[in-house]
């Protein structure tokens, strides 16, 4: 006798996901890995200016000023020779730091050291877009399942809708701020991504019904209403700083919101106010006067 047995859907959708979620963790700490590379050498940066400050200093004193003064010399003495170089080289690189030409010396080394900060300040900020340009290839490596499978964190976020009230089954623009606040304490940390569209549970609630009350009832009205309400709140310089991305999941759409960090303060003027929030854990809080200020200063040392 042959025994048939049903599978219990249940169990396989069950199964799926632990895959799924396993997939997920093991790929997150992969991209872990690699953000933690990129935090140390975003510790390094700190010390471009001074070393390159310091490079340049030295060699305004060893290089500049010694073939400044040779450049002098065969203007009034162009009878020197090879050797007559290399000896009025040597001569003038130990007489830089006699009592006489200190002052000179000191005029050359200021001369290197600002050549010197505004060489390490150039390679800082080169270095810096280097550095976000990884963190963007870094976040653009999650797939929005990844997110999605591994949950709401200090770098994720999930809403359901950017001005559609679920619940009273209307538009309410007050559910508008919610999202500028949740981006801008994603700006004042290490930036993360916002994924508009899905539920608190990870569930697919789709756009559709935010679609609707638009102008523009697409993609594209969507990004439009988000950046000017971005722009409004937050300033237009922070639009650059927001990358939104569309995908179709479970036949309805999601807006990926991929935020780098500011390297300015945002606050959100909002009811004649400035308020400043940062995301701590997987909520977005808003801090007084005091620890925006605390926060604001331990932020400035990092970058």
């Amino acid at each position: 006798m042959n025994h048939t047995f049903d599978r219990d859907p249940s169990t396989e959708m069950a199964t799926d996901v632990t895959v799924r979620r396993e997939a997920a963790l093991s790929h997150n700490e992969q991209l872990n890995n690699q953000g933690r590379r990129t935090e140390r050498r975003h510790d390094r940066l700190k010390w471009l200016v001074p070393v390159h400050t310091l490079s340049g200093v030295i060699l305004g004193i060893l290089i500049l000023h010694p073939v400044t003064m040779v450049i002098y010399c065969f203007e009034f003495h162009p009878e020197l020779t090879q050797s007559g170089v290399l000896h009025l080289v040597a001569s003038r690189m130990g007489s830089a730091f006699m009592p006489q030409m200190w002052p000179m010396t000191g005029a050359f080394a200021l001369i290197g050291g600002l050549l010197g900060m505004g060489s390490g300040l150039y390679a800082r900020a080169i270095t810096w877009k280097l550095l976000l340009v990884s963190q963007l290839d870094r976040k653009l490596g999650m797939t929005i399942h990844l997110l999605i499978a591994t949950g709401e964190s200090d770098v994720v976020e999930f809403k359901s809708s950017l001005r559609w009230d679920h619940r009273q089954k209307k538009c309410n623009k007050a559910l508008e701020i919610v999202i500028v606040k949740t981006i801008a304490g994603f700006l004042n940390h290490d930036g993360g991504d916002l994924l508009v569209g899905v539920a608190d549970d990870g569930s697919i609630v789709g756009l559709e019904d935010d679609y609707a009350t638009l102008r523009k009832k697409d993609r594209d009205g969507f990004e439009l209403l988000l950046m000017q309400l971005v722009k409004n709140a937050l300033g237009g310089d922070v639009c650059t700083l927001l990358h939104a991305v569309f995908q179709e999941i479970d036949g309805g759409d999601v807006c990926r919101v991929l935020i780098e960090p500011s390297e300015r303060p945002v606050y959100v003027q909002h009811e004649g106010r400035a308020w400043y929030f940062v995301r701590t854990g997987n909520s977005t809080r808003e801090l007084d006067t005091k620890e925006a200020i605390d926060h604001i200063a331990r932020r400035k040392s990092r970058l």
